[in-house]
């Protein structure tokens, strides 16, 4: 199989320069649909599940509520809608056992969560040069859609990039950089190898723990465009954060939005993970000295979804 190159017009030249260092097209086959996630081995499992030590757990998710992170900023994208559809229901009759039940209407996104690897495309293609149009409203994405990452439990390193610098939280005009990621390791005395799911700590989330949700979204530090290569040299299996956007917003270039997200999740094949509540962790591992932990983030498998709630746990 062969991999059209995609149009350089599209986009800023620094763009397609670090999408060439960063390809992972065709590394692991040409129907390979979960890209970095092949990183994490048995082996890797093994290693991190060796990591736990007091066996303290540590929440990493958002509440889904209604009165949720999501401001209206991003079309479509909404709060949990929780409604009652039974309330202490006698289904079998007067004095049986009662039931009660409920449903949910959200955006995928809505909450702490994954991106999936059809979550953003570039140039008419998304991850292992597939066309974006195989994406479509009935069949959803046809490749590489949530489902497809079956199981997500490895080493977890937080990377507290603030906590680095002496601070809460970052500047919402922060870009974090490679040199943040190396000071924020040796920081925690801890060495990023393949197969480890990265969590960069900003502390961008205090602002919506604390009701500033339109602060929490704009201006947010976030990733910087220069950081996809950082983790492809280390093979990161994936990385999350605790910001709405994932990547610096507004964007360190002008006119080129979601950059990252495309170098990630396109070119890399790597998950990324936003709104993921860190403080606790940040706490914790501060506590016992150590920075690396056995990490639980199993996605929900919605079949063909660009996208899924997740609820990961990090065990000390």
């Amino acid at each position: 199989m062969s991999f059209p190159p995609p149009h350089p017009e599209a986009l800023h030249p620094a763009f397609h320069d670090i999408a060439k260092r960063v390809n992972n097209w065709g590394r692991w086959g040409q129907d390979d649909e979960i890209g970095t996630l092949n990183l994490i081995t048995d082996e890797v499992v093994r290693e991190a599940a060796a990591t736990v030590r007091s066996g303290r757990r540590v929440p990493l998710a958002v509440a889904l509520q209604q009165d949720g992170v999501q401001t209206g900023m991003i079309p479509g994208r909404v709060n949990p809608l929780h409604v009652m559809v039974q309330i202490n229901q006698e289904l079998f009759g007067p004095g049986t056992v009662a039931t009660s039940d409920d449903a949910v209407t959200m955006g995928l996104q809505a909450g702490t969560h994954w991106d999936a690897l059809t979550h953003v495309s570039h140039s008419g293609r998304i991850y292992n040069g597939r066309p974006a149009a195989s994406i479509t409203p009935h069949g959803r994405s046809e490749f590489s859609g949530i489902h497809t990452a079956r199981h997500i439990v490895s080493r977890g390193v937080l990377l507290d990039v603030a906590a680095a610098k002496g601070v809460d939280r970052l500047p919402g005009d922060h870009a974090v950089t490679p040199e943040d990621l190396d000071e924020a390791a040796e920081f925690g005395g801890v060495t990023v190898r393949a197969g480890d799911v990265v969590l960069v700590r900003t502390g961008q989330i205090r602002l919506c723990l604390a009701g500033d949700k339109h602060g929490y979204a704009f201006p947010s530090p976030g990733l910087s465009v220069r950081t996809p290569e950082w983790f492809h040299a280390r093979d990161v299996a994936a990385v999350a954060n605790d910001t709405l956007t994932f990547e610096i917003f507004p964007p360190e270039i002008a006119d080129l939005w979601l950059p990252v997200h495309a170098l990630d999740l396109v070119e890399m094949g790597m998950l990324q993970g936003q709104n993921w509540n860190l403080e606790e962790l940040s706490t914790a591992c501060a506590e016992a000295r150590r920075y690396a932990f056995l990490l639980s983030a199993m996605p929900e498998p919605f079949v063909g979804g660009t996208g899924t709630p997740v609820a990961p746990v990090a065990v000390l």
